[in-house]
């Protein structure tokens, strides 16, 4: 801050802050602008029960910063990308973590099939997921599904992982082995629930992460999708799927997909 010592008041005056009030009655119950002696609002706002922090020109990375001694960020309210990080780490405040995979379970060669999503749910050897070929031998996963045609319906209560908030992916990473080496494709697909007359049914499905891996018996590999859309919508369900491309080969998966609420 300057010096006022032997200066005029017209000299400094723009450098001082004050309450945004005709009146001169100091801070009261009315959330005001700071302003600097030239009548130019700053990103602050006063109360005596309110500090509101708004961006007057543009949004930024680091509209409020709080950071320790040393000058490192351990709070950053980022109003580009409307986060609020958080830690040494700078990750976003409602980081969360979705877990699904499948255990030994023996698909049919180069057909898609979805992952438990759902803790409480493990089929028996996993015969369920692995008898049927609903999900379809396409390049991607389909983008349609009829409940009503599944070989076993009882299947979406376990795969399905139904958003209640927006969210954005920060990574999807998978681990995954099998009993020979194949060739595994990995899908990870959003779809708009049908929640009206035909309960259940998909349509309008995008892929949203892919990966793709050549597993073996001696080897359990991990790695991280390429993301090809990070935002979800709120009401969306989201599938994991895996493929082997290869052959009949057993097989077992888990994606770990990082994500935070919008």
């Amino acid at each position: 801050m300057p010096t006022f010592v032997n200066k005029t008041f017209a000299s400094y005056f723009k450098n001082l802050l004050g309450m945004n009030q005709s009146s001169n009655t100091g801070v009261d119950a009315t959330t005001r602008a700071v302003q600097d002696g030239a009548g130019n609002n700053t990103s602050i706002s006063l109360s005596d029960d309110v500090l509101s922090v708004q961006p007057v020109a543009d949004n930024t990375t680091g509209t409020f910063l709080t950071k320790n001694q040393g000058g490192s960020n351990i709070l950053a309210v980022d109003t580009t990308n409307s986060k609020v990080l958080v830690g040494a780490s700078q990750i976003a405040a409602n980081t969360l973590f979705k877990e699904m995979g499948i255990y030994d379970f023996s698909p049919v060669a180069g057909y898609h099939h979805p992952l438990v999503a759902s803790n409480m749910f493990i089929p028996t050897g996993a015969t369920g997921f692995a008898a049927d070929a609903d999900w379809g031998n396409g390049a991607d996963p389909p983008t349609t599904l009829d409940v009503s045609g599944l070989t076993n319906q009882e299947n979406v209560v376990a795969v399905y992982w139904y958003l209640e908030n927006n969210i954005t992916i920060d990574s999807v990473r998978y681990i995954a082995t099998a009993d020979g080496s194949v060739t595994l494709n990995f899908h990870l697909f959003a779809y708009t629930l049908d929640e009206s007359t035909n309960h259940g049914d998909l349509s309008s499905g995008t892929v949203h992460a892919n990966a793709t891996l050549s597993a073996t018996a001696t080897t359990v590999n991990t790695g991280t999708f390429t993301l090809d859309a990070a935002d979800i919508d709120a009401g969306k369900v989201v599938i994991g799927f895996v493929e082997n491309v290869t052959n009949t080969m057993d097989v077992s998966v888990s994606f770990n997909i990082k994500y935070h609420i919008r």
